[in-house]
């Protein structure tokens, strides 16, 4: 297997991965938009959001990771990933300030994903196993 064969098969590896761990967060707006309007309240400091709301932000997250799984529009859909990821971790600061309390350990399983959607956002251009040719 060559350098750029790796190259191609780990990134689309983390595509995968990044995406299979959004699609779970997604589905909760849907699945249980009571459970997502919680998480919003206390990460995000947006409350009273209403499940059709939840079911709004799903629709959106819903359709940008369909793209960001093709790997179409990868500017646009790679760095709405990265993005949404980046504050659904830094929006989680208190949980790293005492790790040991109760499950905040596993919070920290957010920065290794975090850096895999910087991997894929710099790499963008050469993730194209099983990708579609949509442009940049």
């Amino acid at each position: 297997m060559t350098e750029s064969d790796r190259l191609g098969l780990s990134l689309l590896l983390l595509r995968i991965t990044v995406f299979v761990v959004m699609l779970v967060w997604t589905l909760d707006k849907f699945i249980n938009p009571g459970h997502a309007a919680a998480v919003y309240e206390k990460f995000y400091f947006l409350g009273g959001l209403g499940k059709e709301i939840m079911y709004a932000i799903g629709a959106v997250e819903l359709a940008i990771l369909a793209g960001f799984i093709c790997g179409a529009w990868k500017g646009f859909t790679y760095a709405v990933v990265l993005v949404l990821h980046a504050v659904s971790t830094l929006s989680s600061y208190k949980q790293y300030l005492s790790p040991y309390d109760g499950p905040n350990i596993l919070f920290f399983a957010a920065w290794p994903m975090l850096a895999a959607c910087i991997a894929l956002y710099l790499l963008r251009d050469r993730d194209v196993l099983l990708s579609v040719k949509t442009g940049k």
